[in-house]
C-alpha cells in the first residue's frame, strides 16, 4: 500500500502548509482572511512571490522541511503533491 501525504486542512493552495490557526491564512485586499493560501504565499491580496515557479516552490518548502527535520518519505510526497495544489494545478506545463 503507497501512502500519500495531505496535510490535514485546510491548507494552503501554493505550498501545502497546514493552515491551523487565524495568523496562519493569508489575507484578502480588504483585510479578510483567505481561506485558500497561508500568510507566507499570500497577503494584501497578492501572492507574495508572484513570479515564483511550481519548481522554486518545491524546492523553498523542501528546504524547510529538512530545517524542521520532517521526515524524508514526508519530504518526497511534497514533492509530489504541491504540483497539484490550486495555484500550479491552473498553470499550463
Amino acid at each position: 500500500m503507497v501512502s500519500t501525504y495531505q496535510p490535514q486542512g485546510p491548507y494552503c493552495q501554493s505550498c501545502s502548509m497546514p493552515m491551523q490557526k487565524p495568523e496562519d491564512f493569508g489575507t484578502n485586499s480588504n483585510g479578510n482572511q483567505n481561506q485558500e493560501y497561508c500568510r507566507y504565499c499570500y497577503q494584501n491580496g497578492n501572492f507574495t512571490d508572484p513570479d515564483i515557479t511550481v519548481e522554486q516552490m518545491i524546492e523553498k518548502c523542501v528546504d524547510i522541511m529538512k530545517k524542521m527535520n520532517l521526515p524524508d518519505m514526508q519530504i518526497e510526497q511534497v514533492k509530489k503533491y504541491i504540483p497539484m495544489l490550486k495555484r500550479w494545478s491552473t498553470k499550463s506545463v
